[in-house]
């Protein structure tokens, strides 16, 4: 919805961007994110997008977004979108294709995982800035002891375990992280693919 108080006539009103212009997080030449929000449209009102590319393995890190559902569009390549259902308790991911899409409830625990180089996603929300909270933050900033001691584990561990996370990840496996991608990052259950119907490929 376009914002009430937009003054149409206004010298400063916005109708188009290039959301090129605005990379706002970057792992490497094959994957990174662009930003779209009324900061760069000021005549987007109640939405935003993200422009995501990935090459095979990498991942948008398990995180929620606590103020906005998520509408994940694939351009291109390949993708399993998994959410966490906080009431059933169960994971579920879905294959898409391009053309495809999945609905990511407000305040759901995801991640996306690229199946195929020059996959491109586009992420809409339904809030002018989406706030996100990434694992990555909660694993290396949460008291060792308190993992520890709340979920029965060893501290020492747990602490080896979690070293490595410095950072916010965002797109993982990190770029010092020395290990297959690929192989790694493979999801095991892709029970709940998208319908299945003739895509075309978009052209680019």
């Amino acid at each position: 919805m376009a914002v009430s108080y937009m003054d149409f006539t206004s010298p400063n009103v916005q109708f188009a961007y290039d959301v090129n212009q605005n990379r706002t997080f970057t792992k490497d030449s094959a994957n990174f994110i662009n930003t779209l929000g009324v900061q760069q449209l000021n005549t987007l009102g109640n939405a935003s997008l993200l422009d995501i590319y990935l090459s095979a393995g990498n991942v948008v890190e398990p995180h929620i977004h606590q103020n906005a559902s998520e509408l994940v569009y694939l351009v291109s390549g390949g993708a399993v979108v998994s959410i966490l259902n906080p009431f059933t308790k169960e994971v579920r991911n879905f294959t898409l294709r391009s053309g495809q899409v999945a609905l990511i409830p407000q305040g759901w625990f995801h991640w996306e995982i690229a199946t195929e180089n020059h996959t491109h996603i586009i992420a809409i929300f339904d809030a002018p800035t989406p706030e996100f909270i990434a694992v990555s933050d909660f694993l290396r900033l949460a008291p060792r002891n308190i993992l520890a001691h709340t979920y029965c584990l060893d501290e020492a561990q747990i602490t080896a375990a979690l070293a490595p996370i410095t950072d916010t990840t965002t797109i993982g496996p990190p770029a010092n992280c020395g290990k297959s991608a690929v192989r790694q990052a493979q999801p095991r259950i892709q029970a709940h693919a998208a319908p299945s119907y003739p895509v075309q490929p978009i052209p680019f």
